[in-house]
């Protein structure tokens, strides 16, 4: 059985962060077939266009992690009604310099989670608006816009059981929309 390698972004620093959860419980909802990696971005520079000629090794290391993968998951926090600037950063980075961007074509899905109650709704739709620049075929239905309350996650960091089959049925969809796309 050929595996599906899907590359993570999570756009959040937080040790304790609620996506980076959500990232980890949605690798359990997946198929075997599925494996799913989360990238780390806290190590990038800020880009800056003077060096993409010499790019740090961390950004050497996203960008040959990104076009190993067959597939994207986003799952990012809202900070200010927009992503954070740390998966901004990231996006840049990985799209730089122009015309070698890794992200293009790859399928993708972006959720996230957040204490308000309209989840992470700006931040999502700005983040579709970067990959749709970048090319990336994002999944449009279903939405998820995950309010953080107790009892999302198990103790074990599993999803619980009241958004179990919702976010059972997100994955199902995403599974779908990349495999159409691979």
């Amino acid at each position: 059985m050929s595996q599906t390698k899907v590359a993570v972004v999570v756009g959040s620093l937080r040790k304790e962060s609620f996506n980076h959860k959500l990232a980890l419980a949605l690798a359990k909802l997946a198929p075997a077939d599925f494996s799913l990696e989360v990238l780390q971005i806290g190590d990038l520079p800020l880009y800056n266009q003077d060096d993409d000629a010499n790019q740090a090794d961390a950004v050497k290391r996203l960008k040959a992690q990104v076009a190993a993968s067959q597939a994207l998951l986003f799952v990012t926090p809202e900070y200010n009604r927009s992503m954070p600037g740390v998966l901004k950063n990231a996006l840049d980075h990985a799209s730089r310099p122009y015309g070698q961007s890794v992200w293009g074509g790859k399928p993708a899905g972006v959720i996230g989670v957040s204490v308000g109650a309209i989840g992470t709704a700006m931040a999502q739709q700005h983040l579709r608006n970067v990959l749709a620049y970048l090319n990336v075929p994002t999944l449009g239905q279903p939405e998820a816009f995950i309010q953080a309350k107790d009892g999302l996650f198990n103790a074990d960091g599993s999803i619980g059981d009241a958004s179990k089959a919702f976010l059972q049925g997100w994955m199902d969809q995403y599974v779908a929309w990349v495999k159409k796309h691979v």
